[in-house]
């Protein structure tokens, strides 16, 4: 399981990247888990939630960078 504080610490490029081999992760043990190959259950719902935070983080900072844009242009009035 990710902390939030540990996935803050990374750049975009780095979500993008653990987002995507988490989704990826996530993926296999859908599989294995429908193929009854599947040992561990807890894991699937460690990388969803994992999945739900990095989601949330980065659009955090979609809507921090978007707002900051908004605030500018509005000053200027």
């Amino acid at each position: 399981m990710v902390k939030g504080s540990e996935i803050r610490d990374l750049s975009d490029d780095e979500l993008e990247r653990r987002l995507g081999e988490t989704r990826e992760e996530l993926f296999n043990l859908r599989f294995q888990h429908a193929t009854g190959q599947l040992d561990n259950y807890q894991r699937l719902r460690q990388l969803r939630r994992d999945v739900a935070r990095i989601r949330t983080i980065a659009r955090e900072r979609e809507l921090t960078l978007h707002g900051e844009a908004s605030e500018k242009g509005a000053s200027r009035g």
